[in-house]
């Protein structure tokens, strides 16, 4: 394509950028900490980890504040100073029995095998604005960054045992071969249809969020608007272990944790090729706590099983949710397009010299 490049060349594009910086640098409020940001900003710092890929709260904090509160911009940055580091190990798998579960609930049961655990959220009350910080002297919350303690903390209650074991005791699950040998790495090379479901289900995990959750909406509605019947069996928020093989003795050691969101859902079966005696789960896990994404990759894993790995649903989901793809190729209009426009033009120019009818195909130039 022809480009030329912005009027003012490469003095012009360092003004821009320096004003920019300068409305940063002297805004009249004082310059946000890290800290500050993870603490008061941590669902924009943790959906900047998942669209990312890169799990460290700080670099998407400074992320965050550089792109000005822009998340997509936030993620391209981390995603740039990813491809800067060194590749140094590969972790072990991750086994999400073992997540030490800050939330959980279970909206397809009501008394489910362990506890509900709201955990830290708002989904139950008005939505009021508040436009006065809370009053000073208040006992301060409990961070879900931290490891819970207390008689609450045992093992049934941090770690219970699954909704979807539940249904699989009462043999109402249709059981699936797994068909990936190895995960597929969306970070080291591109996925295409058809693929793997470990590539479909990694590249939702990176996946911009409101491109994820509107494919979802409208996957689930039917020709009429009439919205097909979902279940979400489990949701879950905590903290999961980091391990890496030791580089001398090769055997497993935990080198940290990570805070991830898991959710299955239960899809009724109904098809004419279908067990109608059992359901079927999808699965979705991803950085941080950000549900709507967990929620929207659970119903979709579904929805590719069962409408084929290789129908417009899969092309959709790695070829267009990428939140940097589709905003890189968005952004890339404001470029400047004078030659390809002018083209454009001098070819219209031409045709109506040229005396041709200029009736759209199929009707008549009589």
């Amino acid at each position: 394509m022809g480009y030329s490049g912005a009027r003012g060349g490469l003095e012009a594009i360092l003004a821009a950028e320096r004003l920019v910086r300068d409305a940063r640098d002297h805004a009249p409020a004082p310059w946000a900490s890290t800290e500050q940001i993870t603490a008061r900003f941590r669902l924009a710092v943790d959906r900047v980890q998942g669209e990312a890929g890169l799990y460290h709260e700080p670099t998407a904090a400074d992320a965050f504040r550089q792109a000005e509160g822009d998340t997509l911009e936030a993620a391209h940055l981390v995603r740039a100073h990813r491809s800067t580091l060194p590749r140094l190990a590969v972790s072990e798998p991750v086994d999400p029995d073992e997540m030490v579960v800050l939330r959980r609930i279970v909206p397809a049961h009501r008394t489910p095998d362990g506890p509900q655990l709201l955990g830290r959220t708002t989904d139950y009350t008005g939505r009021m604005l508040e436009r006065e910080p809370s009053p000073t002297g208040r006992t301060a919350p409990s961070s879900d960054r931290a490891v819970p303690t207390g008689r609450s903390s045992g093992a049934a209650q941090r770690q219970p045992g699954r909704f979807s074991a539940f249904l699989r005791s009462q043999d109402l699950l249709v059981e699936h071969t797994p068909a990936d040998t190895a995960p597929f790495d969306v970070t080291r090379r591109p996925a295409r249809p058809p693929a793997p479901r470990s590539a479909v289900l990694a590249s939702m995990a990176r996946a911009e969020t409101g491109a994820l959750v509107g494919l979802w909406y409208r996957s689930i509605l039917g020709p009429d608007g009439d919205i097909h019947e979902v279940t979400l069996g489990e949701v879950r928020h905590g903290h999961l272990p980091l391990s890496v093989r030791h580089p001398h003795t090769g055997n497993p050691v935990r080198i940290g944790r990570f805070r991830a969101t898991e959710t299955e859902a239960i899809e009724d079966l109904d098809g004419a090729d279908e067990d109608r005696t059992r359901f079927d789960v999808g699965y979705g896990l991803c950085f941080g706590h950000n549900e709507r994404k967990a929620i929207a990759m659970a119903n979709l894993d579904i929805a590719c099983r069962r409408f084929g790995r290789t129908g417009p649903l899969e092309q959709l989901l790695l070829l267009t949710t990428d939140g940097l793809d589709s905003a890189g190729f968005l952004e890339h209009l404001k470029l400047p397009h004078y030659v390809t426009f002018r083209s454009m033009v001098e070819r219209k120019q031409a045709v109506r010299a040229t005396g041709v009818a200029t009736e759209p195909p199929g009707r008549d130039c009589r």
